[in-house]
């Protein structure tokens, strides 16, 4: 098994969530990748200096994610490497 620096919330079907996660199971619907990878890809840019909206910029422009996906997934990942 993978060890990862940020890791997804479990979501149950139905369960309401707030905050960035709450976009997620959206996100893995419009855009076909489990949120992991997302968050695999974006730690490995703010642990490499990129600033939020720096990294919200690449998710939009290489990966065409919307901005509210793209804010939400970047959020997460920042208050989960604060922890």
């Amino acid at each position: 098994m993978t060890e990862h620096r940020v890791t997804a919330p479990v979501i149950a079907p139905g369960e309401k969530v707030a905050g960035p996660a709450s976009y997620f199971p959206r996100i893995e619907e419009v855009y076909g990748r489990p949120i992991q990878e997302w968050l695999d890809l974006i730690v490995d840019r703010l642990e490499g200096g990129r600033a939020h909206m720096e990294v919200v910029a690449w998710l939009k422009g290489d990966h065409g994610l919307g901005h509210g996906h793209a804010n939400a997934l970047v959020a997460y990942a920042k208050a989960a490497l604060a922890k």
